[in-house]
This record gives structure tokens, C-alpha cells and sequence, in this order.
């Protein structure tokens, strides 16, 4: 293995946490920028370097151009769907003009390589086949899809102009430890803590709207393959499986021994009805494949839970 210096965004969030988590455990120098907008300084692995830095700032721009990482790996994000579409400009502005900052300073600070944390669920549209493949055609729906499919473009453009190598991982429904449950964040996250908040979740419609959800470990192990890969490269991560709301409600009251049964609330309007990801090609280049199923996945989630819950 080649020791590198890595800069995370988004370092103290969910997933970028984790995958600067496994960055430092196999020896790279890692560091992280985020401004704690919604991640958490204790999410932030021991041994990292940290500033809390926004990635539109000058003071990131300067850092990455003198701190000179050879791989930025881009997950500092506006994450909600509902604020992309009731702030679009919102959305660009974090999403996209935040991303080209980050591009600007990579090309100053001799980058050789971006891994990006795009989306799969909100790329292919309802339009797409279930599962969606990289070759079928990506009509976003919301501001928050179509920003990540204009910073892809852009990489493109990098790649092209000044030999950027881009990485492209698109993320299906991602759950596990460290996720947030407030806000419009993943369902699983949502869901644990009203249970262990002795409160009721509530499920939007008629809870068969499916999700391909994978497991941040996994997710973890497509970065780490993405760093030795030395191609440009757009890759789906997810499970090729479909899983319905109704489904995971009923298997973490199941988990918790809960004995609070589905309630059900309004659908939300242009919620997605189907979605999963064909991975084939992330298997074919990478040799990427999930490792954990659902069941495992839920129960070691729900445990991370449990005991942060009894910290508080």
C-alpha cells in the first residue's frame, strides 16, 4: 500500500466519518473540513487532522492549495431533499459552487485524484429501470440530484483541462451508526430513535415505497477500493435489492421488542416510488460488492444507537 495524504469534506458527518475512520486505520494521513452544520466533532476519528472550515471559504481553498492533499475525497454536502427543493439556490450554492471551490483549490494544490460522494436514489428518476444501471439515462427530479449530476459533469471537465483523475461513487440509501435522526435524514436513523424515544414513527403513505439500503461499512469499502483505482470511473453503490418502508419499520420494531405498530401518515408529495442500483460495474472494476445484509446491518445499527442513546 502507498501511505497518502487524504483530505475528507464532511469528515465529522455520518458517512465521511467513517471513511476517514478507515482511512487513518490503514495508514494514510487523513485530514477533515467541516463546518459542523450537521456533523459532530466527536464523529471526528482520533489521529485525524480537523478544521472546521466551510468548503465555499476562502480558508479551505488555501488550505487544500497549501496543505497539497494528493486525494480529496468530497463528501461535505446540503444533504436534504425538501430544502433543494424549497431553496434551490441554497442547494447550488453548498452543492455546487462549494464543489468548485474545493476543484479550484485541487488544481493550485496538485490533486491527483477526487472521490465523490454523489447519489444513486435521487439520480435516475422514476423514469429509470429498477435496478438502475450507470448506462441508463440520470434525469434528477430535485435540485438536490441535479446539483449532484452538474458537479459530475464538472469533474468531467477537470479531468479533461487538468488530469484530475474523477471517482464517482453513486451512494444508494446508506444507513448505520453515527447516522442523524433529525430532519429529513435517513429512515432508519428516523425511525430507531422515536422508538428509543418511546415515541411513534410515522410512516409517509402507505409505506411501500422501496429503497435499495446498504450499509455504511460497505459504503466504507467502496472508497477504500476507489483509492487504489487509478481510472476515472462512475460506479452505483447499493445492493441491487428493494426493501419497503412498511419492511424496516416492522423489522426494527422486531429488533427493539417494541410494541409500537406502523402508524401511518400523509404521502409526501414527489416522493420517489421505486429504487435500487445495480452494482455490476462497481464489482466488475472496483471488486466491490456488499458484504452485509439487511438484517445484520439493522441490528449492529440499532446497537451504535443504543448505546449513544445511553450516553446522553
Amino acid at each position: 500500500m502507498v501511505r497518502r495524504r487524504i483530505l475528507v469534506t464532511g469528515g465529522a458527518g455520518f458517512i465521511g466519518s467513517h471513511v476517514a475512520e478507515s482511512f487513518l486505520a490503514a495508514g494514510h494521513e487523513v485530514a477533515i473540513v467541516d463546518n459542523l452544520s450537521t456533523g459532530r466533532q466527536d464523529n471526528v476519528p482520533v489521529g485525524a487532522q480537523f478544521y472546521p472550515f466551510d468548503i465555499k471559504s476562502w480558508e479551505t481553498f488555501d488550505f487544500i492549495r497549501h496543505w497539497q492533499p494528493q486525494v480529496l475525497v468530497h463528501h461535505a454536502a446540503q444533504m436534504s431533499v425538501r430544502i433543494s427543493v424549497d431553496d434551490p439556490v441554497r442547494d447550488a450554492q453548498e452543492n455546487i459552487l462549494g464543489s468548485l471551490n474545493l476543484f479550484e483549490a485541487a488544481v493550485q494544490g496538485k490533486v491527483e485524484k477526487i472521490i465523490f460522494a454523489s447519489t444513486g436514489g435521487a439520480m435516475y428518476g422514476d423514469q429509470a429501470p429498477v435496478p438502475a444501471g450507470e448506462e441508463d439515462r440520470a434525469t434528477p427530479e430535485c435540485p438536490y440530484g441535479i446539483a449532484k449530476l452538474a458537479v459530475e459533469h464538472y469533474m468531467h471537465f477537470y479531468h479533461r483541462e487538468h488530469g484530475v483523475i474523477p471517482i464517482r461513487l453513486r451512494y444508494a440509501n446508506v444507513y448505520g451508526p453515527r447516522q442523524n435522526g433529525l430532519g429529513e435524514a435517513g429512515v432508519v436513523a428516523i425511525f430507531i430513535e422515536k422508538f428509543l424515544a418511546q415515541e411513534q414513527p410515522v410512516i409517509n403513505g402507505d409505506g411501500l415505497q422501496t429503497r435499495d439500503f446498504v450499509y455504511v461499512g460497505d459504503i466504507v469499502a467502496a472508497n477504500l477500493l476507489a483509492l487504489e483505482y487509478s481510472q476515472a470511473g462512475t460506479f452505483n453503490i447499493g445492493t441491487g435489492g428493494e426493501t419497503d418502508i412498511l419492511t424496516i419499520y416492522l423489522k426494527l420494531q422486531e429488533i427493539l421488542g417494541s410494541k409500537k405498530g406502523p402508524v401511518h401518515g400523509p404521502t409526501k408529495p414527489g416522493e420517489q416510488r421505486r429504487s435500487a442500483l445495480d452494482s455490476t460495474l462497481a464489482h466488475k472494476e472496483l471488486g466491490w460488492r456488499p458484504r452485509i445484509n439487511l438484517v445484520e446491518g439493522l441490528t449492529r445499527t440499532v446497537k451504535a444507537f443504543q448505546q449513544r442513546y445511553l450516553l446522553k
